[in-house]
């Protein structure tokens, strides 16, 4: 049984009083309210016929409120935290070597869903398993030499790819490394634009389109979403503004292609992401799985999907082989 009531203000949860003695309390925290991978987590859960409770939180993209989520799991007592996010990972479990890990959910089983590198983020010591005795999670990202791959059998004379990244989400500054390092190895050209340097808040979204330009006037040839919350959130305007400037963008978001204008997407869908996390939580409340003894779930389908109207717009087809393989839209 799944018992679940949700309502909008400065948090959403579920707040109901259960009647059956075994039924478990998930206490779920998210960086930007309950989206598609969330709602793939509660459907999971639901078809497990599993007896669960769910208090869910939205921390609103800000760091401030996750300390009084930690209190909250805890006066709770909750039987399990889930963490959407890097951000919201960060700062529900701490690194593995955290010095503050006394403020941090570490009495209590905890799976986290869509953070971007585990292991860079030192969340995590390996996928094998966490190396902390109660963190189990997902990963979810494509290998990014495959999306190299895939914007050179689009643009077969790429050289030059142009990210933009918000410093104060450890996530985007980590898949800037990350592209960096491979750029040697697969030779290209990288150039990186901070969105909003020196500002320790919410980057300003207006500073969007002025480091697309930015990026245009340096000559990219391809724009690369890397791993961003903030840049999902503000798809419409970093999407457009690239398409104005003449450069595609791959996103590992499908809908910033579906409902934005990004030229392609290669990514696992949010529901199945959503699916494998519920299944960790249930190897542990329903199966009696210590999380540190738990690999780091991957998921393993990737879907392409390919903006027409943008391609159009564009002038940038992909191969007919290519159309072949993904789903297109508008």
């Amino acid at each position: 049984m799944l018992r679940i009531c949700l309502f909008t203000a400065t948090l959403f949860w579920v707040s109901v009083q259960s009647a059956i003695s075994e039924e478990k309390l998930i206490y779920g925290v998210f960086w930007e309210g309950c989206e598609h991978g969330c709602q793939g987590f509660i459907d999971e859960i639901k078809k497990s016929g599993f007896p669960v409770q769910l208090e869910l939180r939205d921390a609103e993209q800000n760091k401030a409120n996750l300390p009084k989520f930690i209190r909250e799991a805890r006066e709770l007592d909750a039987d399990l935290v889930l963490t959407y996010g890097t951000s919201v990972t960060l700062g529900m479990a701490g690194r593995y070597d955290d010095p503050d890990a006394a403020d941090r959910v570490t009495s209590r089983p905890l799976v986290f869903m869509y953070v971007s590198d585990p292991i860079g983020s030192n969340i995590v010591k390996g996928f094998d398993t966490s190396g902390r005795p109660n963190i189990a999670g997902t990963y979810n990202r494509v290998p990014e030499a495959a999306n190299i791959k895939t914007i050179r059998t689009i643009l077969p004379e790429f050289t030059h790819l142009g990210m933009i990244y918000n410093f104060n989400e450890r996530n985007s500054a980590l898949k800037v490394e990350e592209m960096d390092r491979l750029s040697a190895d697969m030779g290209f050209k990288l150039t990186a634009l901070e969105i909003d340097p020196g500002n320790s808040g919410v980057p300003d979204p207006a500073l969007i389109s002025e480091r697309v330009t930015e990026l245009a006037a340096a000559g990219v040839d391809f724009i690369y979403l890397g791993s961003s919350s903030f840049l999902r959130i503000n798809g419409a305007a970093f999407t457009k503004s690239a398409v104005e400037n003449g450069i595609p963008i791959l996103s590992p978001y499908e809908e910033v292609v579906r409902e934005n204008d990004a030229l392609i997407s290669i990514a696992a869908r949010a529901a199945d992401v959503g699916e494998i996390a519920a299944q960790q939580a249930l190897r542990i409340l329903r199966d009696g799985k210590s999380p540190g003894d738990l690999s780091i779930a991957r998921v393993t389908d990737f879907a392409y999907v390919v903006n027409m109207e943008v391609a159009k717009r564009l002038n940038l087809f992909p191969p007919i082989e290519f159309l072949q393989i993904a789903e297109t839209v508008k």
